[in-house]
């Protein structure tokens, strides 16, 4: 566990968020934290699924990297650092990968918690149109259902929901869980 010295107290929002300890299941979504139990067994089962069948694909083409939570995503300096279930960064957006990563990605999963649909359903989403991710799925990990949404312009067009199935126009592949 890392330990954190502060010397002064942090004076912003940001600040804050950094300061909190490292693997602490935290988001900072327009300058309000957001604290998450650790998750469950269906929600972890679901996690590896998909992150293995999209993480073959991508070493398998050369085209990017996966990351798993936790695993802090810099979308500003200041208001927005979530921590994605999955983030897919793809090779052209590489260079921006430090340790964490400072940017947008370029697909994310997040796979709903139980009492938490709305945070994923519309926040996150609302979030990740907002800033550009050019795809967002979310998974029920009850039902196996994968709801997607592709960025076309500035605004998300919902792709075909389907059990067990990721089918992704960004990276031209089905993926089974």
């Amino acid at each position: 566990m890392k330990e954190t010295q502060i010397d002064s107290p942090p004076r912003t929002i940001m600040e804050v968020y950094r300061s909190l300890p490292e693997g602490t299941l935290a988001e900072l979504i327009d300058k309000v934290i957001y604290m998450s139990p650790a998750p469950s067994y269906k929600h972890q089962d679901a996690l590896f699924e998909i992150a293995q069948a999209l993480r073959i694909h991508l070493k398998k083409e050369n085209i990017g990297k996966l990351i798993i939570s936790p695993f802090d995503v810099y979308l500003d300096n200041s208001s927005n650092a979530i921590q994605p279930d999955i983030t897919v960064i793809l090779n052209s957006n590489l260079g921006k990968l430090e340790g964490q990563f400072f940017g947008v990605p370029d697909l994310i999963v997040e796979i709903l918690s139980p009492g938490n649909k709305d945070h994923d359903l519309i926040k996150k989403r609302d979030l990740y149109e907002r800033f550009g991710v050019k795809e967002y799925w979310v998974v029920d990990p009850e039902t196996r259902i994968a709801n997607g949404f592709e960025l076309k312009g500035k605004r998300y067009s919902e792709l075909a929901a389907q059990a067990g199935k990721i089918q992704s126009p960004l990276l031209l592949s089905t993926f089974l869980f």
